[in-house]
């Protein structure tokens, strides 16, 4: 426990000398002293330098070793897979991408090529590894955020039919097989949420719903500081959800139809209908940044999500909702105080609304943020 309540401390706090984790952790300097030596033994920790500038002898600084493990993360869209490589002190040090294989790329699987799925992955985590100088033999675990999630009773990825080759029940063996590491495949949206937990605008609440508002729509809804997934992993899929003007989605989340599947939520203010909104109004945009710049827009994009939103709140009455995603990003503030004038009367509850504020792609940084505590949890256990 003292091991690990130092090693916590070094990842949080950065360098420390051994008489400041003495004063943090209670220890005495014997018993501190006696803990360094134990983990600069096993790799966990290194020194780091001296502190200067102070009267007397300089004390030494001690760091968590960051070659003591190294983690992938990725993110999963329709175009293909980002990679980012980051070592145990959560510090990234390569990135990669790989373009989705056409069906046709992907012939070669049928003829013992291998899953096309799995070429994607490793090809998107080697390029990334070769950025950081590493193999994939230095991996210690991935996390993959991926549109969808995988059903805990069939291991099968639901709610995604946009993504072909991502619904094999066999997938995350395949993609193990493949890296040479355990994998974890994560709701994008679920880890969007946990991203904005830990370093976002959610880091003050334990009850809140990330609304993502982008090519399609989902959310994740955190309760009591833990993450509701639903029976079959589906919890937040309100992409499909009916509402007043928008056209029932009957071919259902696996139907391999449009991301939409021809209706609900995300058909109303999803990227696609912003622009539809724009151009049902005369405009020309270029894209939904462009689109939102126009106060009509605006509006009747903030009068469709406090529909959609109304529903969710009804039913969860969280102390916060975060809106997030391209679409979210793009409306900015302006979208933010419409959308929670809009909502004033529809639901009885009324919590506090917030546009996202991670930088970066916050799929992609709660992936990181997952895989760094299932490596921590492994590699600090010195027990």
């Amino acid at each position: 426990m003292n091991d690990r309540a130092a090693l916590e401390l070094l990842v949080s706090q950065g360098p420390l000398t051994r008489t400041r984790i003495g004063e943090l952790t209670g220890l005495s300097k014997p018993t501190a002293s006696q803990l360094l030596g134990r983990l600069e033994a096993a790799g966990l920790v290194r020194t780091t330098g001296n502190v200067t500038g102070r009267p007397g002898p300089s004390a030494q600084l001690y760091e968590v070793n960051p070659a003591a493990a190294y983690v992938a993360a990725l993110s999963v869209d329709h175009g293909g897979v980002t990679a980012v490589v980051a070592d145990i002190t959560g510090r990234v040090i390569g990135e990669g991408r790989a373009a989705a294989e056409t069906a046709q790329d992907a012939a070669g699987e049928a003829r013992g090529g291998g899953s096309a799925t799995a070429r994607v992955v490793t090809t998107a985590v080697d390029g990334a590894l070769a950025k950081a100088g590493l193999g994939r033999g230095d991996l210690h675990g991935a996390v993959i955020g991926t549109p969808g999630a995988l059903d805990p009773h069939t291991g099968e990825l639901r709610y995604a039919p946009h993504l072909p080759g991502w619904h094999s029940r066999a997938l995350l063996g395949e993609l193990g097989d493949a890296l040479g590491v355990p994998v974890v495949i994560e709701n994008d949206v679920n880890l969007a949420a946990l991203a904005e937990q830990y370093e976002g605008s959610a880091q003050d609440h334990d009850d809140f719903v990330l609304v993502w508002v982008d090519e399609g729509v989902g959310a994740a809804i955190v309760l009591g500081g833990t993450l509701l997934r639903g029976a079959t992993g589906g919890a937040g899929e309100i992409g499909y959800m009916p509402l007043p003007g928008a056209p029932l989605a009957r071919g259902g989340p696996d139907a391999a139809a449009a991301p939409d599947a021809g209706g609900g939520f995300q058909s109303l203010v999803g990227q696609p209908a912003v622009l539809g909104i724009a151009r049902g109004l005369g405009l020309d945009p270029a894209d939904v940044t462009e689109a939102l710049a126009d106060r009509r827009v605006v509006d009747e994009v903030a009068r469709r999500l406090a529909t959609g939103l109304a529903a969710v709140v009804a039913v969860v009455d969280p102390e916060l909702v975060v809106l997030s995603g391209v679409v979210a990003q793009a409306g900015g503030e302006r979208l933010r105080v419409r959308v929670e004038e809009e909502l004033t009367g529809l639901a009885l509850p009324r919590p506090q609304l917030r546009i996202s504020d991670i930088e970066g792609d916050p799929i992609l940084t709660g992936a990181l943020r997952t895989a760094l505590v299932q490596a921590r949890d492994a590699v600090f256990d010195t027990a």
